[in-house]
């Protein structure tokens, strides 16, 4: 009975062992960005969101880091409730940079009333594909180009 014992304990401290000792992939770090990146879009966190966002963005459209600060706070102005939905995420890892692409529906709404929230004010899709620059051990976005995709969108 000892052994048996002896047997389950040792094969519990080595689930916890692998468990523990997981790392987390450069890919997997990338994905947690973009979840949190969500996340504060969604709260309408500009600090959290620019925390992700390297000092030396610059996109195709021709915008910087404040470019992008002022297109946050006009959204998230114009509307109350803000949400984002995102599909078929892929993630490449390459040294200190990495891209990813995926599909992003955005809405925008408002809370007014009790059926306000149930229909957006705004519905888009979008194709991202956003370039990652890993700065002081952490992964920030150093540009982002996006395109309206799918039929159906309101403005």
């Amino acid at each position: 009975m000892k052994s048996i014992n002896a047997i389950i304990l040792l094969v519990l401290v080595s689930i916890l062992c692998t468990i523990g000792c997981h790392k987390e992939t450069e890919e997997q770090k990338i994905r947690k960005v973009i979840a949190e990146i969500q996340e504060a879009a969604e709260q309408k966190a500009i600090k959290t969101l620019l925390g992700h966002l390297s000092k030396a963005y610059r996109d195709p459209q021709g915008r910087d880091y404040n470019g992008i600060k002022g297109l946050l706070v006009f959204y998230f102005y114009r509307h109350q409730k803000v949400s984002v939905y995102i599909a078929n995420l892929e993630v490449g890892v390459t040294d200190s940079t990495a891209e990813a692409a995926f599909e992003a529906v955005l809405t925008g709404g408002d809370k007014k009333g009790a059926a306000g929230g149930l229909l957006p004010d705004t519905l888009g899709m979008y194709h991202f594909t956003v370039s990652f620059i890993k700065e002081s051990g952490d992964w920030n976005v150093l540009s982002a180009q996006w395109n309206r995709t799918g039929e159906g969108a309101r403005e």
